[in-house]
């Protein structure tokens, strides 16, 4: 009787050895298929991620290519204002108006001048989104926060000849010239009858030529927009920088 029992006890506990091999089986089963799941799920967030970058990155280099076109225009545009100052001052040191529709030409650009606005949506967009950490390279990164403080000094230096413009340049314009008649002479009409080109005498600009003021603020035209190109000329080399940074990356991420 006793080796019945002996013999049961021995088949309970068998039973329970198995079952207790066969659930930790299925454990051990359950957590290698939670592992591989996030595996997988990781490898298809990298894959995203670098999707995302490749898209940013394209995006960059478009923007950069016109942000360098901008920069050319702006270069070139500013460079006829030097140009033009110096030839507006040689009038202040003597030299006589002989036509004064050429001479309005060269002040017009000066008058006109324009604020220099970068090309930088995606790289904006990185920032406001906190998506920065995508682009992997810190290359590219370290370059757009050059171009980024470039940029910042470029727009200090716009100000700073904004107001010389305003006091040295507009406000003494306003005060001495009839600006219907300089706008005008230019072919551009201002009033309701028709527009009727007169030459205008160089005893207009009499004052004018005396003003120091306006001979200073065209001397800070000299000045300011030889300083403000060589700021752009900065940042378009940095521009080409990114860009090679970026075709790097691009090509990597193909291999």
């Amino acid at each position: 009787m006793i080796a019945i029992f002996r013999k049961l006890r021995q088949d309970s506990l068998t039973k329970a050895s198995r079952y207790v091999l066969y659930a930790v089986g299925e454990i051990i089963l359950v957590v290698i298929g939670i592992l591989i799941a996030l595996q997988i799920n990781n490898n298809n967030d990298r894959i995203k991620e670098k999707e995302k970058e490749r898209l940013y990155l394209t995006n960059l280099r478009k923007d950069l290519v016109l942000n360098i076109r901008e920069i050319d225009k702006y270069i070139t545009d500013r460079t006829v204002c030097i140009e033009s100052a110096k030839t507006i001052l040689e009038h202040f040191e003597g030299k006589p108006i002989t036509d004064v529709a050429a001479f309005n030409n060269l002040c017009m650009p000066i008058y006109n001048w324009q604020r220099f606005y970068q090309v930088d949506n995606t790289f904006q967009e990185l920032i406001s989104s906190g998506n920065l950490t995508l682009i992997s390279s810190d290359t590219i990164k370290t370059l757009l926060f050059n171009m980024e403080s470039q940029y910042k000094v470029n727009k200090a230096e716009e100000d700073h000849f904004r107001f010389d413009a305003e006091v040295l340049i507009y406000q003494p314009l306003y005060e001495l010239m009839d600006l219907k008649l300089m706008v005008e002479s230019i072919g551009v009409q201002v009033g309701r009858k028709p527009l009727i080109m007169r030459p205008l005498p160089p005893s207009l600009f009499n004052a004018y030529l005396r003003n120091i003021k306006l001979k200073n603020g065209f001397t800070s035209a000299v000045f300011e927009f030889t300083v403000l190109n060589d700021h752009l000329i900065r940042m378009k080399q940095i521009s080409g920088q990114l860009i090679q940074a970026i075709d790097l990356e691009l090509k990597k991420s193909q291999s």
